[in-house]
């Protein structure tokens, strides 16, 4: 019978088709020796088996994984509700290509009732525990059972409410006890019977989960953007879990080893303290920058800087990195190639070939004709940002110039989108289940979240703008408009935001090209590509202006040129020029 389930040990990054992106780069990190929480991955294939059979385990499945998950209780040291030393997983998608946040995840898998009085008696951290636990309810009653996440987000909101606090980590350890138990009161009303207790219908369950993500419609609607097919299917990754939310020594956070943004070198990232990744990710919080950790615990720093190189050392790319520091020490939970803004692309090819890491050719390579189209997109006139109505200013999460109508609902921005109008998404925070709305959005707006939250990569991957974290504002998502200072903007309004600045202005700014002789890194791949070039490069111009652009772009001549339009300098005079030809 074909393998269908590899534990960390047994795979490799060119194992991608097979074990997912997520997958190969756990095992290719964990035979670099990095810290590594082990693990399992169960292959693409066996997702479409599962999904050939409306889905149901192939035969044999469930027996391979549990072989499995008894070598991960001897790695460990732990064992699924262990009286003494109880193990909890997490259970994530991973394709083969990145797809983030479209797909499903689940956290704190194997904690119940018996197991969080264990974690207590062994960690004596009562705050930690419940928490863990209030998390696994939430996830698992979203993701497995398809109950709405924003009523069981509403219970932990009355807590909260109840003991006049705003922030997650100031609610009381009897708040979260006391969460945790309307949870569960929760889901046996809405499911009709008791929150499961066995790890192993948990794990069953959410294995199902994660594959039946793979088909769900905002991972369709992505595919079906980036021209991924259907047929690829996702892994499904097993993992021993680590805890960035045991207490302000611990965190998680996303880094990339240059700037997705402008490419530069050096560690680009954020981080959470006390929380879990998918705080992070999700921007429910705004983090800390990763530059600040440097003078709170230079020692970790340092331990960062030295992983990021080795790895994209190994892989000669950008890389994004998912990391969680449980109690001071350090675990890397992922690497894949980073997205990146066409700045970003163009930057870090022409530097890595510059550092010796690939040659000149790779580098050329590596710099798509869209990432030369996006760099040169117009950019807002100085004077025009000069004289507009300044609203506010965010993270500059995502470069470009975008103007749009304010939209505050995915759904609406759709709408708006696919009836040719220019759209600006604003959102508290967006989440994969905006996809549809950000796919024909010009730009994004959230007022919460960093560079490394959902909205942000998603917009860099798509060379949209961005501006996140913009604090100064306030979402009314119930009235669909944003307060700030005196001004209130609704849903319909004009706005115009500069991802490379952060700033968001009142109504039309205008726009100007970009100027060309500025782009140094881009000038110098061209070179390159002249050097290694087979064919000329010729243009289509009509008119003298059009001839002293292509010059500048470095074409070294006309391919085609449509005499008539020399004579006609205006748009006007050529219609009634053609209005008569027609006439006669």
């Amino acid at each position: 019978m074909e393998k269908r389930v590899y534990d960390f040990t047994e795979g490799n990054r060119d194992m991608k088709a097979l074990l997912g992106g997520k997958g190969a780069n756990l095992a290719e990190m964990t035979n670099l020796g990095l810290s590594i929480p082990q693990g399992f991955t169960i292959t693409t294939k066996t997702c479409n088996e599962f999904m050939a059979a409306d889905g149901h385990f192939p035969e044999g499945l469930w027996d391979e994984i549990l072989e499995h998950v008894l070598t991960l209780e001897e790695t460990s040291g732990k064992k699924f509700n262990d009286p003494e030393n109880p193990l909890l997983a997490s259970v994530r998608s991973g394709a083969p290509i990145s797809m983030p946040g479209m797909m499903d995840t689940v956290l704190n898998l194997g904690i119940n009732d018996e197991v969080a009085e264990t974690i207590i008696k062994l960690t004596g951290d009562e705050r930690f525990v419940w928490d863990a636990y209030r998390r696994f309810l939430t996830m698992f009653s979203d993701v497995v059972m398809g109950q709405d996440r924003h009523a069981f987000e509403g219970v932990f909101d009355k807590v909260k409410e109840g003991e006049g606090v705003t922030g997650d980590t100031d609610v009381s350890v009897d708040g979260l006890k006391e969460t945790v138990a309307g949870m569960k009161y929760l889901y046996k009303e809405l499911i009709g019977e008791e929150f499961p207790q066995d790890p192993m219908d948990q794990l069953k369950a959410s294995i199902a989960a994660v594959f039946n993500s793979w088909d769900i419609p905002r991972a369709r609607t992505y595919r079906k953007f980036e021209g991924i097919p259907n047929s690829m299917g996702t892994a499904c990754n097993v993992q021993t879990m680590v805890f960035g939310n045991m207490g302000w020594d611990s965190g998680s956070g996303v880094m990339f080893t240059r700037s997705p943004s402008d490419g530069s070198k050096g560690l680009f990232g954020e981080l959470l303290f006390n929380a879990q990744g998918e705080d992070v990710v999700a921007g429910i919080r705004t983090p800390i920058h990763i530059s600040e950790l440097h003078e709170q615990q230079p020692v970790l720093y340092k331990e960062l800087e030295d992983i990021a190189e080795t790895v994209e050392e190994h892989y000669k790319d950008m890389q994004d990195m998912e990391f969680t520091i449980e109690k001071g020490k350090l675990w890397i939970l992922q690497t894949r190639t980073g997205k990146r803004t066409a700045k970003s692309a163009i930057k870090i090819a022409v530097d890595m070939a510059d550092e010796g890491l690939i040659d000149k050719e790779t580098a050329i390579l590596r710099i798509t004709p869209n990432n030369v189209d996006q760099l040169l997109h117009p950019q807002f006139d100085p004077e025009g940002k000069a004289a507009a109505t300044f609203l506010a200013k965010g993270l500059n999460a995502s470069p470009g110039a975008a103007v749009g109508y304010a939209i505050f609902n995915a759904d609406r921005a759709e709408e708006r989108g696919k009836a040719g109008d220019p759209v600006i998404l604003v959102r508290p925070e967006t989440t994969p289940d905006d996809v549809n709305g950000m796919i024909v959005s010009q730009g994004f707006l959230t007022q919460h979240g960093g560079g490394t939250s959902h909205a942000a990569v998603v917009a860099r991957g798509w060379g949209k703008p961005c501006v996140a974290g913009c604090e100064s504002i306030r979402i009314d998502t119930n009235r669909n408009q944003f307060t700030v200072g005196e001004h209130t903007i609704k849903e319909g309004d004009w706005i115009s935001v500069d991802g490379a600045t952060g700033e968001v202005f009142l109504g039309q700014v205008p726009k100007i090209d970009t100027a060309f002789e500025k782009e140094k890194e881009l000038i110098k791949a061209l070179d390159w590509a002249d050097e290694i070039r087979k064919i000329g490069v010729l243009t289509n111009a009509d008119t003298p202006e059009d001839s002293i652009k292509a010059r500048q772009f470095g074409a070294k001549g006309i391919g085609l040129c449509r005499t008539e339009h020399m004579f006609f300098d205006q748009e006007d005079e050529e219609i009634s020029r053609r209005e008569n030809v027609v006439k006669m």
